[in-house]
């Protein structure tokens, strides 16, 4: 195909943030129709990024009845998997904002409907495609780090609530930091150690500081009768193979320790670290008997190639071109499996219910 012809469905903020930027750089991309229950963000949407004569539509399944390539689906998660499904028994290719689905049972019918169809789905976890990420799974690929038994995934804000949209509905979202953030921080950590065969899980959430009036935050003070999710969350998961990972994830938390997205990784050859601003890696060791700190360079400038030949980019560009990639030719690398992302969500799922029984949850 020419040109990849692109639905959306759900034209809020991670739709004008990250992918309508993302796919309107792509000259092979036609963003052809545009779907939101607020109709007037899909017109506005359609106005700024849209092909001409590009469809507007208040009901997603119409957007469905035309012909196009790939669908992405943007919505709040309680809506994910059912117009998933949807898109892919239509006969659409689907890209799935994170997290796959609001529980594991809706994550497995998206599941069997891309199996099933024969179509390929795949979910928004950008945070693959920075430098670090996509040089320390290269280190992993290598066995420089050996066999990895310790990870800590990290996604702790201090006071970072989003209080827009459904973000504090428990009913639509499914929970709060834990399935928001912690997610990122959980997808990047089993990739990197590439391992999706949990054991065992138990965790905590809390809600401490949900009801704060007047709160200081970085997008204003929230309203604490509309907080019904967490405000912080911890998991701890042992793998089949005796591994574990620590998960941390908050959106309102009295620490100084916060980083997002990030991962620490112990092998028994060598650790590395995500800790610090922006693309921060260091790798750590011991070599002639004496203990070593690597920082590489991942400054990716003369066409420095982290990606397969995709080159320089924002992480969700580049998540976006090879996406597309992946759906014009199969021989291009699905970098996202919905496969994993199931992992994802009954990893999320079981903390959750860990934290509401007391109980350890047993794969």
């Amino acid at each position: 195909m020419d040109k990849v012809r692109i639905g959306i469905i759900g034209c809020g903020g991670i739709a004008n943030s990250k992918h309508l930027p993302a796919l309107s750089k792509l000259p092979d991309v036609e963003l052809c129709a545009f779907c939101d229950i607020v109709e007037e963000r899909a017109v506005k949407a359609a106005a700024g990024y849209g092909a001409p004569g590009a469809k507007v539509f208040a009901d997603y399944r119409r957007l469905l009845e035309l012909d196009l390539d790939v669908v992405h689906v943007l919505t709040p998660n309680k809506q994910h998997s059912f117009i998933t499904v949807d898109a892919l028994e239509s006969g659409k290719h689907v890209m799935c904002e994170k997290p796959m689905a609001i529980n594991s049972a809706e994550a497995r019918k998206m599941l069997d409907a891309a199996r099933r169809t024969g179509k390929k789905l795949t979910i928004g976890y950008q945070n693959r495609y920075r430098a670090n990420s996509w040089y320390l799974k290269k280190l992993c690929e290598a066995g420089e780090l050996g066999n990895v038994y310790y990870a800590r995934a990290q996604a702790v804000r201090r006071r970072a609530v989003p209080t827009w949209g459904v973000f504090l509905d428990e009913e639509n979202q499914g929970g709060g930091p834990l399935i928001d953030i912690g997610t990122h921080a959980l997808d990047l950590t089993l990739w990197e150690m590439d391992n999706y065969e949990p054991a065992m899980v138990v965790g905590q959430t809390f809600r401490k500081l949900a009801d704060t009036e007047n709160a200081a935050n970085a997008w204003g003070s929230w309203d604490p009768k509309k907080f019904t999710v967490e405000d912080s969350a911890f998991g701890f998961v042992r793998m089949k193979n005796g591994a574990v990972i620590s998960l941390e994830a908050s959106w309102a938390l009295n620490t100084l320790l916060v980083d997002e997205a990030k991962t620490i990784l112990c092998g028994d050859k060598a650790g590395a670290d995500m800790i610090g601003e922006g693309d921060a890696l260091r790798i750590n060791g011991e070599k002639f008997s004496r203990l070593y700190t690597t920082i590489p360079d991942l400054t990716m400038d003369s066409g420095a190639a982290f990606f397969e030949g995709v080159g320089a980019g924002k992480p969700h560009e580049i998540e976006a071109r090879m996406w597309i990639d992946h759906v014009k030719d199969d021989s291009k690398p699905l970098v996202v499996k919905p496969e994993q992302a199931y992992v994802v969500t009954q990893i999320l799922e079981a903390i959750y219910q860990s934290s509401k029984t007391g109980q350890p949850v047993f794969f």
